[in-house]
């Protein structure tokens, strides 16, 4: 008699494996026919890619620059507080050794005053705060000693007060420098996707922006826009002075420049000090908004926290250091990358 026995069926748990690998199965093969080859950006997809990096690493750099130079300014102060300390320590010392002289009087006479001892206590507090009980010293003496008392306690504390300031700012500068090093990564990143170009997308990328430099100084000095004059005049002369120079993080010229370090710069040859970084430039003088209103040699402010500043040159072009990788140079005010907020007549 034949057998009738069912086939034996496969188990819950192989047929939940085989499902599942024959799923995965079809999600790689799906993946590997959509899948197309990584493509090179191009030329453009590269310069815009490494513009907005030029412009972070930019921003970054005037807000370091500005870190040290508040810095620089506080060791100033922190400096000048420490003599001053020092003075009035110097001027104690005379009044205790004063003090001493006539204790070896009194001594020689028969005795030292308790209170003459508390002045000559370790403890300054101890005796300054006690001078009145003095009889042997006369109120005027007494009332120095408090003057003096009265100030080293206000020096002690501005002293304090700088050194922890100082300690802020140099956490700061720590923090700006980490950010600083971030955007060179950045820039890293970008420069090499700038040297897989080929040597003639290279040439015409530099082709265009000499184009649009010399259309931008052609305009600028074509002669339609008003004047500058006196020192405005000798500050725009500095800095056409100086086109073709490289563009620096940090630098104040000459032989390099960041974009606020060209203002300050080519101000200074004209005999004014205006302050280091664009920010701080922005309050100096007196602001323009309009742009029809700006004369050649008042400062351009562009992007909405001000990191970036030029001179304007006339007809809608500015004189600046705009970014790494390039130099000081005319340019349109169109093509900066971030909006004119307002000029500065210094």
């Amino acid at each position: 008699m034949a057998s009738h026995r069912r086939p034996k069926q496969p188990s819950r748990a192989r047929v939940t494996v085989l499902t599942t690998a024959a799923a995965a199965a079809v999600v790689l093969s799906s993946q590997a026919a959509n899948a197309a080859p990584s493509e090179k950006p191009s030329k453009d997809e590269v310069k815009t890619k490494v513009d907005k990096l030029y412009e972070e690493a930019e921003q970054a750099t005037e807000k370091y620059n500005g870190a040290k130079e508040k810095q620089e300014k506080l060791q100033k102060e922190i400096s000048t507080i420490q003599d001053d300390v020092a003075r009035g320590q110097e001027e104690l010392n005379e009044l205790r050794d004063g003090l001493g002289s006539m204790a070896s009087a009194q001594y020689r006479s028969g005795g030292i005053d308790p209170s003459v001892q508390l002045f000559l206590s370790s403890d300054p507090d101890d005796y300054l705060d006690k001078a009145s009980t003095l009889d042997q010293l006369s109120s005027q003496q007494v009332e120095a000693l408090k003057k003096i008392q009265e100030k080293q306690r206000e020096l002690a504390q501005e002293r304090e007060e700088a050194s922890e300031k100082l300690k802020d700012l140099s956490a700061t500068r720590t923090e700006l420098g980490e950010k600083k090093k971030e955007v060179q990564s950045k820039l890293a990143a970008a420069q090499k996707l700038l040297n897989s170009l080929t040597a003639q997308e290279k040439a015409a990328l530099t082709a265009e922006q000499e184009r649009a430099t010399r259309s931008s100084e052609r305009t600028a000095l074509s002669g339609s826009t008003t004047s500058a004059s006196g020192r405005a005049a000798a500050a725009f002369a500095a800095a056409q002075s100086k086109i073709g120079t490289p563009y620096v993080y940090g630098a104040t010229g000459p032989s390099s420049f960041d974009c606020s370090g060209l203002t300050s710069w080519a101000y200074a040859q004209a005999g004014v000090s205006i302050p280091r970084t664009s920010e701080a430039q922005a309050n100096y003088g007196t602001r323009i908004y309009s742009q029809s209103d700006l004369q050649v040699g008042d400062l351009v402010f562009f992007f909405n926290d001000l990191h970036h500043v030029g001179l304007y040159a006339g007809n809608g072009q500015v004189l600046h250091a705009p970014r790494t990788g390039t130099v000081v140079r005319y340019e349109s005010m169109s093509t900066i990358g971030g909006p004119f907020m307002f000029g500065v007549r210094v």
